[in-house]
């Protein structure tokens, strides 16, 4: 089956990015999801709409290789790239960020990423992964913040799985229904918006009941 390429153009558009690449296009996926959050330069990069179209381009044959090879492979990469943002933050987090008071690079820019933990506590380094450009600097504040590496690496495991899965199964499922797949490719933010929202509710369920049981006490 095909799906109507989105409105973007270059290396922008996730679908002529993954066909293009032949039988590359599983690595070329890998490339840019440890990119997006291990260099720091890949807020950019349409990191949602990318997985979604390989599990449609799975479905279709683009991609060659199984779904049980596919999405261990994406969770591998942006795990990597999670941690490598982590170490930059632990090690020179600081010296790249804190010069400066506006802009993406920049101390704000931690802080607002800094407000999911505050929110979430770690399990913000595994909700932060849906949430595209927070997802770049996640790491980065966590490593900034002297989060244990233990505790980052296992709620950055988790995030990693729970993303590719999702995403991946998404694109491969409803690439099943014609046209269903062009309707969530064009709304994929609002997709994954319920994702997060579904990723999330038991946590915030979790925190309120804590909550309250030791106001209680």
């Amino acid at each position: 089956m095909t799906v109507t390429a989105l409105p973007t153009s270059g290396f922008l558009d996730p679908q002529s990015v993954i066909a293009s690449a032949g039988g590359w296009g599983l690595v070329v996926v890998c490339v840019i999801v440890f990119v997006e959050t291990g260099l720091l330069v890949g807020f950019f990069l349409p990191g949602d709409t990318l997985l979604f179209f390989t599990g449609v381009l799975t479905l279709s044959g683009v991609i060659s290789q199984p779904l049980w090879i596919v999405i261990p492979t994406i969770a591998v990469s942006a795990a990597l790239g999670d941690q490598l943002g982590y170490i930059i933050g632990r090690t020179t987090g600081r010296r790249i960020f804190d010069h400066r008071d506006s802009g993406l690079f920049s101390r704000r820019s931690v802080i607002r990423t800094q407000g999911f933990y505050d929110r979430f506590g770690p399990a913000a380094v595994t909700i932060a992964r849906f949430v595209p450009v927070v997802r770049t600097f996640a790491p980065v504040a966590a490593g900034v913040g002297k989060m244990p590496r233990r505790l980052f690496t296992m709620f950055n495991i988790a995030g990693a799985v729970l993303w590719a899965t999702e995403v991946v199964l998404l694109g491969f499922g409803l690439a099943h229904i014609p046209g269903v797949a062009d309707f969530a490719a064009h709304y994929i933010d609002l997709v994954l918006i319920c994702i997060v929202v579904l990723s999330v509710l038991p946590v915030v369920i979790r925190a309120v009941v804590s909550r309250r049981q030791n106001s209680r006490a």
